[in-house]
């Protein structure tokens, strides 16, 4: 995985500055360059939906868990059973994020593609970071649960993102399938993730849709906060909303920085722990 040393706490809140203008800006000029030659960006999803994914080489790649949603699971209230809740701002929001990547980090990223796979599939053990959208709705399989074990004992992170309120009940019932002796400890902006890469200034980034109250909780490994974090949920939250339309300004500039500048922790973070 190719990936420099992030920069110095002082320099990236030096950049922190100039990236407040320039996110939006940047990935508005990147998607008009790629008009202007005849390779507009996709933004119906729908197309997107099969086995994407990104042949391996070393560069990281985005990776994104498709899931089923299990009947009558708890807090799920969109795509059913075979539903899409796990494609929610796909893919645009995940090539935003390695755009952003390439432009402000050293992390090389892909940028001409990203990765969806099922947890039952050994191919994301080439993939140290996973994320998944929804989770209210996901459902977990035998064989899912033992491979998503085996990836975060081994040293990969999940970051939940994207539900609210109750739905937290079924993500941690499905996700105590893979890690039943995991504890959920709510962390502040003391913790060295939310200051990895970019300072942020207000961690809690209001959710774009809904009138809720961010958190964020995880489990660490063994169970201790002196060790990195295996497990991230943004709860009541929906980071990659504000990824997805950045390009077309549909939110503020300050919120959609502040969930970028988030993501890019949260990714070099994983990369480097």
């Amino acid at each position: 995985m190719a990936l420099t040393v992030p920069v110095p706490t002082a320099i990236a809140r030096r950049l922190g500055v100039t990236v407040t203008v320039a996110i939006a800006v940047v990935l508005g000029s990147l998607w008009d360059q790629a008009r202007a030659v005849g390779n507009p960006p996709a933004v119906d999803d729908a197309q997107f939906r099969g086995s994407e994914t990104v042949p391996y080489n070393s560069r990281f790649t985005f990776t994104r868990i498709r899931y089923d949603t299990p009947r009558g699971s708890r807090g799920g209230f969109r795509g059913g059973f075979g539903g899409s809740a796990w494609a929610h701002d796909y893919p645009m929001a995940d090539l935003n994020m390695q755009i952003m990547l390439n432009e402000f980090t050293g992390v090389n990223a892909n940028t001409d593609g990203s990765n969806v796979f099922e947890l039952e599939n050994r191919e994301i053990f080439r993939n140290p970071i996973l994320y998944i959208s929804e989770p209210g709705t996901w459902g977990l399989t035998e064989d899912g649960a033992v491979n998503l074990r085996e990836h975060l004992l081994k040293g990969g992170f999940l970051i939940f993102d994207d539900f609210e309120e109750d739905q937290w009940y079924n993500m941690a019932e499905q996700l105590a399938q893979a890690l039943p002796e995991g504890q959920w400890v709510e962390i502040d902006e003391t913790h060295d993730i939310f200051d990895t890469f970019f300072y942020v200034e207000n961690i809690y980034v209001p959710h774009p849709l809904v009138r809720v109250t961010p958190s964020y909780r995880v489990i660490f490994e063994d169970n201790d906060p002196e060790k990195r974090i295996m497990v991230l949920a943004n709860h009541n939250s929906d980071l990659a909303e504000y990824w997805e339309y950045a390009a077309q300004g549909y939110f503020a500039v300050d919120p959609t920085n502040d969930a970028f500048r988030l993501g890019i922790n949260y990714i070099v973070y994983g990369l480097t722990h």
